[in-house]
């Protein structure tokens, strides 16, 4: 008699969100029900890996603290300041992500004192609400092209295997130079809602290198993505950790000002429910 073998871990997927503004934590907005959806239908992880458009180092950094707290680096009412998020962070996983980045040739460092920004804990809290899975994020570097952030993902592929959670945090388009005089629910200027259509266009049907090559072909890069365009960096990411041959998944599309869109995507197995 032969011992039965353990059910196999399911490949977690690789998801990039539009974080919008932190008060959507005190609205009712369609991203808002979105995030807490997205959270009941996709395999629970056991940690999660951020990458946010909010931390910037000058080469990949995660955080490593037992427990990370959360910083408010943002303005805004009073009851944004009462929100909390305990959720534990990872010092294995970080160390995890270290290795794999410096087996690719990434050199990598790890801070043990960074909290969770805005742009990692705010979807969180609607996604994850009890704050109880452990959570690691990574830095962006501003500095360094796109085909890098692809590269950092491609070399974090393999923590879809131990049920990490691969999040982007950032926004499809995000302009915010322009969005003075814009309603919650404005539509789209033209530039947005061109940008979030061709990235649509992009993404779904697998044309990942017009992708990483936006700023040569995408329609009005820099206005939907004003230097130092750190919130598509994080795509870019998500872009490498996904599978090269599976085209992304649309999973919520909608706008907010006018000038954001707040697009989010999905590669890998485990999809979404209908």
């Amino acid at each position: 008699m032969t011992a039965e073998s353990p059910p196999a871990m399911p490949l977690m997927p690789v998801i990039f969100v539009s974080h919008g503004p932190p008060s959507i934590l005190l609205m009712e907005t369609p991203v808002r029900s979105f995030l807490e959806q997205l959270g009941r239908q996709i395999p629970r992880p056991d940690s999660i890996l951020c990458i946010s458009a909010h931390w910037e180092a000058t080469r990949p950094t995660v955080s490593a603290g037992a427990q990370p707290g959360i910083l408010y680096d943002f303005g805004g009412p009073p009851r944004l300041f009462e929100q909390t998020y305990p959720a534990p962070g990872s010092p294995e996983l970080a160390d995890k992500a270290i290795e794999l980045l410096d087996a690719a040739g990434i050199a990598a460092g790890k801070n043990p004192d960074r909290g969770l920004d805005h742009g990692a804990w705010v979807p969180l809290k609607l996604m994850f609400p009890d704050a109880d899975i452990p959570v690691v994020q990574l830095s962006i570097q501003t500095g360094k092209d796109t085909a890098h952030h692809v590269e950092l993902g491609k070399a974090l592929q393999p923590l879809r295997q131990n049920g990490v959670l691969i999040l982007g945090s950032g926004g499809a388009a995000h302009n915010l130079y322009d969005i003075q005089g814009h309603g919650i629910d404005d539509a789209p200027v033209d530039y947005t809602a061109a940008f979030d259509q061709w990235l649509f266009e992009r993404l779904t049907s697998g044309q990942t290198r017009k992708v990483i090559d936006y700023q040569q072909w995408a329609p009005e890069p820099e206005q939907s993505h004003p230097f130092p365009a750190e919130h598509f960096l994080p795509l870019l990411v998500c872009l490498g950790a996904g599978p090269e041959t599976e085209k992304a998944a649309l999973i919520h599309r909608g706008f907010m000002y006018g000038t954001l869109s707040m697009a989010a995507y999905q590669w890998g197995k485990a999809k979404l429910e209908e």
